[in-house]
């Protein structure tokens, strides 16, 4: 049998489970057994694909996973991270759009203590859309920020996706963590910039309004008991890495436990907020482990079949430029988050698109970054964007149209900002660098 058939049948068979209505990770599974039976040799293959399996799961590399999750659920579970978006707000005065640069900033912050969109958009949306609804913010300046800011999670550390992608692309976790924060916080740099310019061509869209006075004091002192300490968790974490003090196993393990530490401090960490905590992360963990172990060995199937190679060589003989195939393979990531999950498309594409990246001579980190963007783009994009449906379950009364609208924007801007980066790779690798010995 041709690789290209080979790999149509392993992609039909997956199609197939999944239209079944199986999860994901078990439509997987069905397709690496049945692919391995056909394809390497019957039971000595499902066999081998069993070991293979649990030999995936066994990486040390894998334990940033279960400490970033535990450390962004502690921080959501207790609230802790609510009071660094309060302090956020008092600092934030008089300036157009104050509220949705709350969004912009405090989704920042909560970013680099949560891994979670899913918890970023829904922490946002329950605070700050109340009050931008009462003060008769327009949905377009209201909504827009929070789904736009909610996937940052994704991408600043402690991100579990970006640790998932380079586990299942054998890409360096450390180096992909770290090159992942530039472009995080360009991204919501530009952000805040429309949010202002906007706002000041047409201030009816968020109608100015009263804002307590408050003292240097009262303003400064909330962000240096809440949003300081709760900051420097994330700069240790980070400089650690980059100055190769710690591993990114072992700078996981320092931030969960600052994080731990930090909620006690601030006589938030209840038993039954971190019973909640640990429960969520235990679930998440177990399912992350099992999509490692369905997606390597569906990569380890197209390896020994050599679909992947042929792939690789038929893009490589086509005679197109890296650049032309790399903007495809972001286009195909594109198209597949209007119907499926992250963590579906990363399942499919990276097995895929890693050797074919590989075989064109790009960075294996900047090609890695410039997927986690698409990911978090695609958190977004209609019909089926997992952060509008979490936005239009905190604000019921705004239709749909409305909030996909509100969103277009943010969509265009990021798309632009991954136009930027792919033509100046060095904003996304000169901080990884700094890690090099």
């Amino acid at each position: 049998m041709d690789w290209y058939e080979v790999l149509a049948l392993l992609l039909g068979m997956l199609l197939a489970f999944m239209a079944l209505g199986l999860p994901v990770v078990f439509a997987f599974f069905a397709a690496n057994l049945v692919g391995a039976w056909i394809f390497m040799g019957g039971e000595i293959g499902v066999m081998q694909l069993v070991r293979n399996a649990a030999e995936s799961v066994q990486s040390f590399a894998l334990l940033p996973i279960p400490l970033f999750i535990l450390m962004g659920e502690v921080m959501f579970h207790t609230g802790v991270a609510g009071r660094a978006i309060d302090a956020v707000d008092k600092l934030i005065a008089r300036v157009p759009g104050r509220l949705s640069l709350v969004a912009i900033a405090g989704g920042t912050v909560f970013s680099s203590l949560s891994g979670s969109t899913i918890a970023n958009t829904a922490m946002l949306s329950a605070t700050l859309l109340p009050e931008m609804t009462r003060r008769g913010y327009h949905p377009s300046i209201a909504v827009g920020p929070i789904i736009a800011v909610g996937g940052l999670a994704m991408l600043i550390p402690p991100s579990a996706l970006a640790v998932l992608l380079g586990s299942v692309a054998r890409i360096p976790i450390g180096e992909l963590l770290i090159a992942s924060i530039v472009p995080a916080f360009i991204l919501a740099g530009v952000f805040f910039a429309y949010i202002v310019l906007r706002c000041r061509l047409d201030p009816s869209l968020a109608p100015a309004y009263e804002v307590a006075r408050l003292s240097w004091r009262e303003r400064l002192m909330p962000a240096v008991k809440y949003v300081l300490p709760l900051m420097s968790i994330f700069v240790v974490v980070v400089g650690s890495i980059i100055g190769g003090v710690a591993t990114p196993t072992e700078s996981a393990a320092l931030g969960a436990a600052a994080s731990v530490a930090a909620a006690a401090a601030y006589g938030r960490l209840t038993g039954a907020a971190f019973r909640v905590a640990l429960r969520e992360t235990l679930r998440l963990t177990v399912m992350t482990l099992f999509i490692i172990c369905g997606s390597i060995t569906f990569s380890q199937i197209l390896a020994f079949t050599q679909a992947s190679t042929g792939l690789s060589e038929l893009v490589t003989g086509a005679g197109l430029s890296p650049m032309w195939v790399l903007l495809g393979m972001l286009g195909i990531l594109l198209v597949l988050g209007c119907f499926m999950d992250q963590v579906s498309m990363m399942m499919i594409t990276a097995p895929l698109f890693m050797p074919v990246a590989e075989t064109l001579g790009l960075d294996a980190v900047w090609f890695g970054v410039l997927m986690l963007m698409v990911l978090e783009i695609s958190l977004a994009t209609p019909p089926f964007g997992l952060l509008l449906f979490v936005a239009k379950g905190a604000a019921p009364q705004i239709p749909m149209a409305a909030i996909i609208r509100s969103v277009a924007p943010f969509i265009a801007i990021a798309l632009g900002v991954v136009g930027l980066l792919a033509a100046f790779p060095q904003l996304t690798l000169w901080l990884p660098r700094l890690m090099a010995p």
